[in-house]
């Protein structure tokens, strides 16, 4: 029987070795240059929060502050579930999956781990059973905090284009979707400009001498070191291979 020949290049342990190591100068490199890029964050300047917002959690009403527990650190992920949503954003929700199995290291590292939300707290308590997870999950509701730090647009907002994203001004909503933000929204039983009024990101903050103060955030594919599974699809042989939308709510796999 012939031997069907692999579509990638091949080569021999020594050929490959060789290539490995120039590729491991790279990386070495690489990893130089996100300890700047992290201490670059880490001396940006502080933003006094003047705002008291308060937040619904399971034990009742939380502000700010509170939500720290503690500790002087405090990092949200504006996770996307509107009042509107029947289950969490799959995109999100992957991210979470990721990080609900830290939030307790970092929480006896002086660092307290949130998602906050939108969606009233009876629905994300019923989405965060569904999903296993132990991370605390506050809602906003409308106390503003969405808007404040730009993972919100209202329908208004939506239409004209008159808001700011990752920095940067937004644009009115596009008359046609594509495949993913569509297969996205219907996974959250909405249509896309409802699901698409939320917005995913996260924010820094620190607690000092009982002062709230706004450190960094960070915006659409300023989320990618955030998301466990690319970081290991990007060391797979086939990488990302995203050539249709493939992610779904991790009990909806079977199903599919």
């Amino acid at each position: 029987m012939a031997t069907i020949a692999p579509a990638h290049r091949t080569a021999t342990r020594e050929e490959w070795l060789k290539e490995r190591l120039e590729l491991l100068t790279a990386e070495k490199e690489l990893t130089r240059q996100s300890d700047e890029v992290a201490r670059r964050r880490q001396a940006l300047p502080w933003v006094k929060v003047d705002k008291d917002y308060q937040f619904d959690i399971d034990e009742g009403s939380a502000s700010l502050v509170d939500l720290f527990q503690g500790r002087s650190q405090l990092l949200v992920y504006h996770f996307m579930f509107g009042p509107d949503y029947s289950a969490g954003c799959p995109s999100c929700s992957a991210i979470a999956d990721g990080f609900n199995g830290i939030a307790a290291h970092l929480a006896n590292h002086d660092v307290m781990l949130w998602a906050v939300s939108r969606a009233p707290i009876e629905k994300l308590q019923a989405f965060k059973q569904r999903m296993g997870w132990s991370f605390p999950w506050a809602s906003s509701d409308d106390n503003g905090f969405n808007s404040d730090f730009h993972v919100y647009a209202t329908e208004d907002q939506q239409r004209t284009g008159v808001y700011e994203y990752n920095f940067r001004p937004g644009s009115p909503l596009a008359p046609s979707v594509g495949e993913w933000p569509a297969r996205s929204a219907a996974q959250t039983n909405t249509d896309f400009p409802t699901y698409v009024r939320e917005k995913p990101g996260m924010s820094a903050f620190v607690l000092d001498e009982g002062v709230v103060y706004h450190t960094y955030s960070a915006f659409a594919r300023g989320l990618d070191g955030l998301w466990g599974a690319y970081q290991w699809l990007d060391r797979a042989p086939k990488g990302r291979n995203e050539n249709s939308y493939w992610w779904r709510h991790h009990d909806a796999y079977a199903a599919a």
